[in-house]
């Protein structure tokens, strides 16, 4: 099957947005007397809100109430929401928007794919909310990642199937949801964990759509 769309992954992929996570459960951490570090943030990337807080609290998540989970998360957003006011164009990562730039010329239908329930706002922030025909968040579905839910919502969405779509991905959750759900996959960063990915890239940096598509052998 002929690729006809590419679906991004936000973080780490579009921009890194992990700092900003990792101050904002950081904070609630400290609040809380809960140990959290950047070793412990590694594990939460890809993964949506409530799996990550689950992650933090480990065998300490039953002694919570619903009422408590819920009230963690929101206040670990509204301090995400603080810190990425600071968000801007030059957050982008490098040559990520003239790759998508590229992909809209070459007449190739481009989708977000983010666990994120605010990828909408940081893509306005970083001004490129215009180069994405659809949009899939953490408010498209329920199940997350590694569901591949969130990627077939966006396939759909560009009104296109599966394996005509390739998921560009720099987690391991994020990867395995994609072959979960039939697509294609370009994985960012070591092979430890995208090395399950059809095709790896460092990064985007120096990377053209000629060179996705030579990696996939298309």
């Amino acid at each position: 099957m002929t690729i006809h769309g590419f679906i991004f992954d936000l973080d780490g992929v579009i921009t890194d947005t992990a700092e900003y996570h990792f101050r904002a459960w950081k904070k609630l951490a400290e609040e809380n007397g809960w140990a959290f570090d950047r070793r412990e943030n590694e594990k939460l990337r890809g993964v949506a809100r409530r799996e990550s807080l689950m992650l933090i609290l480990g065998e300490h998540a039953s002694e919570y109430s619903e009422a408590q989970i819920q009230e963690f998360m929101a206040r670990k957003n509204t301090y995400y929401l603080q810190f990425i006011q600071e968000i801007t164009p030059r957050d982008i990562l490098p040559d990520a928007k003239e790759l998508l730039a590229e992909l809209r010329a070459a007449h190739f239908k481009i989708a977000l794919g983010s666990a994120s329930k605010n990828a909408r706002q940081v893509l306005q922030s970083l001004g490129i909310e215009n180069l994405f025909d659809a949009i899939a968040d953490g408010n498209s579905v329920e199940r997350q990642k590694p569901a591949p839910d969130l990627f077939l919502f966006a396939a759909k969405e560009l009104h296109l199937a599966p394996n005509e779509c390739v998921v560009v991905e720099d987690a391991e959750a994020g990867i395995e949801a994609a072959k979960a759900g039939g697509f294609l996959t370009i994985g960012l960063g070591p092979p430890e964990r995208v090395g399950q990915a059809d095709a790896i890239f460092p990064s985007l940096e120096g990377v053209h759509v000629a060179d996705l598509l030579n990696a996939l052998k298309q």
